[in-house]
């Protein structure tokens, strides 16, 4: 599938503010099953230092550093992306890690990350892992088997709801809520899958509906790392197995660290800011349907519910 986009945030405020250092993650990842043609990102006012970094994570990353005051701030990414399926997670996995619990040892040490708690201390929320627990019964050990019946589990205990402000929440405030965002819903299958040895982590991007909605908004998914296959992408919130048609810009084993747009900034007192915000989606080249590829079983490996 190719795509063209455009994100687009304004920022006012009643008094001139000093921007402070933002952060940026709206560049499309670039590797994987995602080709980026053409990335550009406008700022005003103009920074005095703008500079691309790669993350820890692996993600290139734009620092904006700025003088003088403004009443104003626009940031516009411009992006055209090109998406490829996947092959069969089934006709990738390794065998001999394809039951769960997975060995820790047995693991590439760069993937410890992924596997810590979210809790202050390290360890993991105990409702997650009651959950995990509930998904392992009758999937018989098998890592896709669990991954399943833990998205069946999740969107039956949790209602998915849009929720524009504020942090991801923690597994155990979104089972006891019943409702979460895309975002509650990803750390929740984040905590489960990794108290059963499954390295997993958060990912921000674009999910490029079809029939197309009246407004798109980020979105937030779940990349599990499953050996022989490498990462692979699942949404709770969603259809369960991720396809071309989304489109992932951030990824970090901390869901803080993937905000399309972080900073500050300093005023006069009682200054009020408003932001304005837009994502606009032309689908250039649709993907496939299913009947026209062949000799290729879409999802065929992993059957999850569709949303509700």
């Amino acid at each position: 599938m190719r795509a063209r986009l455009t994100h687009r945030f304004e920022y006012r405020y009643s008094a001139p503010v000093l921007l402070g250092p933002h952060r940026f993650c709206l560049r499309p990842r670039p590797q994987g099953f995602q080709r980026v043609l053409d990335y550009r990102l406008e700022v005003s006012p103009e920074p005095s230092q703008l500079y691309d970094l790669l993350a820890a994570s692996g993600d290139t990353v734009t620092r904006a550093r700025f003088l003088g005051e403004s009443d104003h701030f626009l940031v516009v990414a411009r992006s055209e992306v090109e998406t490829f399926s996947q092959p069969l997670i089934t006709a990738c996995l390794d065998e001999d890690m394809a039951r769960l619990p997975v060995s820790i040892g047995r693991l590439n040490p760069d993937l410890l990350s992924n596997l810590q708690g979210w809790l202050p201390n390290g360890q993991h929320d105990p409702a997650a892992v009651d959950l995990a627990q509930e998904a392992l019964m009758g999937c018989d050990q098998r890592s896709l088997n669990f991954l399943q019946q833990l998205i069946e589990v999740i969107q039956d205990r949790v209602k998915y709801t849009e929720r524009h402000v504020g942090p991801a929440w923690p597994a155990g405030r979104t089972l006891k809520e019943r409702v979460g965002s895309c975002r509650d819903l990803a750390v929740l299958m984040i905590e489960a899958c990794r108290s059963v040895g499954l390295p997993a982590r958060f990912v921000s991007g674009y999910h490029l509906l079809e029939p197309r909605p009246a407004r798109y908004d980020l979105h937030a998914w779940t990349e599990v790392y499953l050996q022989g296959a490498g990462w692979r992408g699942f949404d709770a919130s969603g259809q369960g197995a991720v396809d071309e048609r989304y489109i992932p810009l951030a990824t970090s084993s901390r869901s803080d660290l993937s905000a399309a747009i972080s900073g500050t900034f300093s005023g006069p007192p009682g200054v009020e800011s408003s932001l304005d915000w837009s994502i606009e989606a032309d689908i250039l080249d649709p993907p496939p349907s299913p009947d026209n590829i062949p000799g290729v079983q879409l999802a065929a490996d992993l059957a999850l519910p569709q949303a509700g």
